[in-house]
């Protein structure tokens, strides 16, 4: 396994969003990913989230998929970056791109083009038991859209934080504050028992 938190700048960019370092640590420890694991990345847009996984799962696979051409040609360009053999590129838009997949071991959201419910109920067949799924949304609605999917359902043990990183930046002699943009992480793992009485 190698370090998480590839820096920023050393990733291939375009116009499509990128998720930052500080948080890709943050949903990479959620997913508790070994070495031998299947992963299925939705909405990969860069790929950061993609190369981070397949380079912890070096024995695993992972299944990028991505609905933007631009955002196709940047992960697999990313990919050769970082020298990484063990990823496949999907072109397509979920839930329809998720045909065809093996069962998963770590799926992670991180777009889903309006079409969440759906996705939602084609990862719950995807995954294994046991397996780790990962939302991240940038808007309320897809977090409200998540948490009320998911805790209705009381097959998966739910946790849900949000997270603001500011980092800090020296201009000349000062040092200015430079906030990103808050993210929500919801972490469900399968098979865990959510009691919505406690």
């Amino acid at each position: 396994m190698t370090q998480l938190g590839i820096k920023d700048e050393l990733f291939i960019r375009g116009k499509i969003p990128m998720t930052k370092q500080e948080i890709r640590i943050l949903v990479m420890a959620k997913a508790m990913i070994k070495p031998d694991d299947i992963i299925i990345d939705i909405g990969a847009g860069t790929g950061s989230i993609s190369i981070e996984a397949a380079l912890q799962a070096s024995s695993g696979h992972v299944y990028a998929i991505e609905r933007n051409s631009e955002g196709v040609a940047l992960i697999s360009a990313n990919a050769d970056n970082f020298k990484v053999k063990n990823i496949t590129v999907i072109s397509g838009n979920a839930p329809i791109a998720l045909n065809g997949l093996p069962q998963a071991d770590v799926i992670f959201i991180g777009g889903s083009g309006g079409h969440l419910k759906d996705i939602l109920a084609k990862t719950d067949e995807l995954l294994k038991q046991g397996g780790r799924l990962i939302v991240t949304a940038v808007t309320i609605e897809t977090l409200y859209q998540a948490l009320t999917i998911m805790q209705s359902n009381g097959n998966y043990e739910i946790s849900a934080s949000g997270v603001q990183v500011t980092r800090i930046k020296q201009v000349a002699a000062v040092n200015m504050l430079e906030a990103l943009n808050p993210i929500y992480i919801i972490a469900c793992i399968k098979g865990g028992h959510n009691d919505t009485t406690r």
